[in-house]
């Protein structure tokens, strides 16, 4: 007696379907498993067969052939469990075989025949409703993850026997619907959300909180270099609270990759807020990128349509740096295997802090710097020029003094920087509605000649810039993004001499060649 059920296996932030066919054949009593299973998958044989037993299924021990299609592709974790389990019995004319094949099946079984929750729920749920599938039966705590994606019927099943009652029409089960409000296109919600960080707990720091306003606004790299204390992790931290919220594609594909790795929220599972991400120094290329002998996202993914927030920047291993270089300019990371290869987004928005010196205290006032000129070059020099290249501002977190700390004067909400930043986010979005493109930041060569026309004043200005610190053709296009993001912060249609001046002040390494800040 031969059998067909479907399961899906996630395959990137994309899923493929998978078709689970189970033959009784003659022969001694074995459960022969094909299809490029892993070892995971390979112990699943005798959990599915106690599950079947415990749930007072009958079962003879026979010879179960189960084979996995396609045969190409490698079929990882425990989430076939469930379409197995439903094969065995559809084989064994227990289970209805035209109810089992009308649905798309994932889950673990427990050796009760109860059903756990799986990784990649999301990434099939988008796939099914490109594909035509558009039943899915799966564990109760997956199903608000599902349910996200409207085109499908999501059926939430707790246990074995629960799952045969239902796919025989003996017990109904209600599709579960998403109940809250998903984000619309590109929507702006009126205040952020604040959380518990908040720039009205940042004395002074002008310049510093202006940059980040500035790399909000347009999505710019930034790279803050300060002595220890100066505020520039507490800085980077309240960041998220001046950032746009996710478009509803944008907070769809964040969540897939984070379902990917088991990081959602089986309460709420849709993220709404751009995610922060803050890997420690002595991570490695493959934890930072992504990869591994079966390639999952890195902290770069997960920090897609977000912040990837490194400090310590120059204590990174410098290859494992490099490899930042390629997802900065392309917003995706791609991860090759023998078999094949995965591309993940990475469209990150880089926040990095340093010290200037070794010691820390290089240009501090209160503190002498203790390292020679050639130590301050070689820490310096851990982060390679094309690196700097491609981080669009660059700015000084000078120590504060204790007037400045202790100073009453009110500081600027995050609420009220918000609202610059989204309306400068209006702009954008009205600007680049037709090209592709949501942030200033993401402008090509050609766009730049577009969005950003200078006057004779403005090209002069650059020009001479160009030719003083001998900037490279990329800093002469970011100078140029940044000037547009400070000028639609003023509201002003074109980039202007004050916008380009202050542009060009926050290249700050490139303007010092002499090694110093």
């Amino acid at each position: 007696m031969l059998s067909k059920t479907f399961s899906a296996s996630p395959l990137g932030i994309q899923a493929c379907l998978v078709e689970v066919e189970v033959e009784v054949a003659q022969g001694l009593p074995q459960v022969i498993l094909v299809g490029l299973p892993d070892t995971a998958l390979r112990e699943s044989r005798d959990r599915i067969l106690t599950a079947i037993r415990q749930s007072r299924f009958p079962h003879e021990p026979r010879k179960l052939i189960i084979n996995l299609a396609p045969a190409d592709l490698r079929k990882e974790g425990p989430l076939f469990d469930l379409s197995i389990a439903v094969g065995i019995l559809a084989a064994q004319e227990i289970v209805s075989q035209e109810a089992a094949q009308e649905y798309v099946m994932i889950g673990e079984l427990a050796l009760d025949g109860t059903i756990r929750p799986v990784r990649g729920v999301l990434p099939i749920a988008l796939s099914m409703a490109k594909n035509g599938k558009k039943k899915l039966i799966l564990p109760v705590q997956n199903t608000r993850e599902a349910s996200i994606v409207r085109e499908i019927e999501c059926y939430p099943v707790g246990h074995l026997a629960e799952t045969v009652s239902f796919l025989n029409g003996e017990t109904p089960i209600t599709p579960y619907r998403y109940q809250e409000e998903l984000p619309s296109s590109n929507s702006l919600d009126p205040q952020p959300s604040i959380g518990q960080f908040d720039f009205s707990e940042v004395q002074g720091q002008f310049q510093a909180k202006r940059a980040l306003e500035i790399a909000a606004a347009g999505r710019h790299n930034l790279l803050m270099i300060g002595p220890p204390g100066s505020g520039k992790t507490m800085l980077a931290q309240r960041l998220p609270s001046i950032l746009p919220p996710m478009s509803r594609q944008e907070s769809l594909e964040t969540s897939a990759l984070y379902s990917i790795v088991g990081q959602l929220n089986h309460e709420r599972p849709l993220l709404t807020r751009p995610p922060f991400r803050t890997p420690h120094h002595s991570a490695s290329a493959v934890a930072l990128c992504g990869g591994g002998t079966h390639p999952r996202p890195g902290e770069i993914s997960l920090a897609n349509n977000g912040i990837l927030f490194l400090d310590e920047f120059p204590e990174f291993d410098r290859s494992t740096l490099e490899s930042l270089r390629q997802p900065m300019e392309e917003g995706e990371i791609t991860i090759a295997r023998v078999q094949r290869s995965l591309r993940f987004p990475a469209r990150f928005l880089l926040v990095a802090a340093m010290n200037p010196c070794p010691c820390g205290f290089l240009g501090d006032p209160r503190k002498e710097c203790s390292c020679s000129p050639r130590e301050v070059w070689r820490y310096r020099h851990k982060i390679s020029g094309p690196l700097l290249d491609r981080i669009d501002i660059q700015v000084e977190v000078p120590p504060l003094r204790f007037h400045e700390l202790n100073s009453s004067q009110k500081q600027e909400s995050s609420a009220e920087i918000y609202t610059r930043v989204a309306s400068a986010r209006e702009k954008q979005i009205k600007r680049f509605s037709s090209l592709g493109i949501e942030w200033n930041a993401q402008m090509s060569h050609r766009q730049i000649k577009k969005s950003c026309p200078l006057g004779e004043a403005e090209s002069n200005l650059l020009r001479q810039a160009m030719e003083t610190f001998g900037l490279s053709a990329r800093a002469h296009d970011k100078i140029l993004k940044v000037a547009r993001t400070i000028s639609d912060l003023a509201g002003s249609e074109n980039i202007k001499v004050e916008h380009l001046a202050e542009a060009i002040q926050y290249r700050n390494l490139d303007r010092n060649v002499g090694g110093t800040i």
